[in-house]
């Protein structure tokens, strides 16, 4: 990942900049052998002496530096080169004031590789070598040319050091930056790893939400087919066998199956919509209930009694729609497998808690013989399933209490969760209620 500042520029020419400076000490001494061999017209032999401590100062710069640049983090090390340096600049500078072209470049040294007090100790002998130099050179020392010196090296030393200091401060505010940027790129690539990683997961969420809405849907679908369809072709199935010995109740038995038979095609378009059942359109739950006892009566020919008990009042359309169902489902075990002569359903309101209790004076079971969450009821079918995942998509409970020979009672327990106001679901049957 790049990452554009304002000095971008700057910085891709810092190494240009490096490999310059490392180059210029080579440059800078050469130079002045032409004009001290002009000026000061030295023989063959001071010519040659200053020359070769030209190259050595060249060679000890290169030793020390360019050749083992490790050496430039132990300062112990950096001390003895600068103080190599700045005497050899030193003795150059008084065989001829013409090298004061190249004392610069142990000022700059002694600002880079010496730390504190050190930085101007070194920097104090350049300054009189550079002074001696614009004062026109070594001479024969006396008061006057001395302190003329002193003066011109303080006001070099005060330039010199104030602009190696200028440049100190840029060079750390320069690493500063590169390790700020450093870290806004390091920054940034997290981010956008944590991006990626996120859009992975919101993938994987999305993925999960799908398949859990899929199979939520089908496990609704499922409890609707079993709440209408089976249980209304079980029941016209039932009326339609009865029929079959003729007499005199097979006009009534054919009349019921036809009934059962439009009542489970209006519940199977009305589960397909995902609307509430039909009994609770226009009718109270206690009402609703009766109904479907009495219709369940009127074709099982057992007796069935709806009893509701506390303040009735209106509950979450879900929780309406679970109460019926699970009385619906509790009836028809009863008719397939009970052997009842009686059933009695209580409904009970609660200030926190709605109940309902399915009981029958039938043949019973044994409870432990049919697993909590098998799908298998008494008779080998779906339906306590069915009433198990009802009740619990509301964070309610069913029991089962039963023996055989002592009949058998069915108990769903659920929050009594109030009507919201101007419920879609409720919009038919408002008005009645109130």
């Amino acid at each position: 990942m790049t990452v554009r500042t304002p000095d971008s520029g700057l910085v891709a020419l810092e190494p240009r900049y490096e490999a310059m400076t490392r180059v210029l000490p080579f440059v800078f001494l050469p130079i002045p052998l032409l004009p001290y061999a002009l000026t000061q017209s030295p023989g063959a032999g001071a010519f040659g002496i200053t020359a070769a401590i030209a190259v050595l100062t060249g060679a000890w710069y290169a030793w020390m530096v360019l050749l083992h640049p490790g050496w430039t983090q132990r300062q112990w090390l950096m001390g003895v080169y600068v103080a190599g340096l700045v005497s050899l600049i030193m003795v150059l500078t008084i065989r001829s004031p013409w090298f004061a072209f190249f004392s610069w470049v142990g000022l700059m040294h002694a600002f880079r590789y010496l730390a504190g007090a050190w930085r101007w100790a070194a920097s104090v002998p350049v300054a009189l070598s550079i002074g001696m130099a614009q004062t026109g050179g070594f001479r024969r020392p006396t008061v006057a040319w001395a302190l003329i010196v002193v003066v011109v090296a303080c006001i070099d030393l005060g330039l010199m050091g104030g602009f190696g200091m200028l440049g100190m401060r840029s060079e750390e505010q320069n690493q500063a930056r590169k390790k700020m940027i450093a870290e806004l790129a390091a920054a940034n690539a997290s981010l956008h790893d944590m991006m990626a990683e996120n859009t992975g997961l919101q993938t994987q969420l999305l993925t999960q939400a799908r398949e859990a809405g899929i199979l939520e849907e089908r496990q609704r679908i499922a409890r609707e087919i079993h709440d209408t369809l089976a249980q209304g072709l079980a029941g016209i199935i039932t009326q339609l066998e009865a029929a079959d010995g003729g007499g005199a109740e097979k006009g009534r038995r054919i009349a019921n199956a036809k009934r059962l038979a439009r009542e489970s095609l209006t519940e199977a378009r009305r589960s397909v919509q995902a609307l509430r059942p039909a009994a609770l359109e226009d009718n109270r739950l206690p009402d609703a209930l009766t109904k479907v006892a009495e219709r369940w009566s009127a074709a099982s020919g057992v007796a069935a009694e709806v009893v509701a008990t506390g303040a009735a009042r209106a509950l979450h359309p879900e929780v309406e729609a679970t109460l019926l169902r699970v009385t619906q489902e509790a009836l028809s075990n009863v008719a397939k497998h009970a052997a009842a002569a009686r059933v009695w359903v209580t409904l009970s309101y609660m200030e926190d808690l709605v109940t309902l209790d399915v009981r029958d004076d039938g043949a019973g079971f044994e409870p432990g013989d049919v697993p909590g969450d098998a799908p298998a009821d008494a008779g080998g079918g779906f339906g306590l399933t069915v009433m198990r995942q009802r009740v619990r998509r509301l964070a309610g409970s069913l029991e089962v209490e039963s023996e055989p020979g002592s009949g058998t009672v069915i108990s769903a327990s659920l929050p009594a969760i109030p009507l919201a106001p101007g419920c879609p679901d409720e919009e038919g049957g408002a008005e009645e209620r109130r």
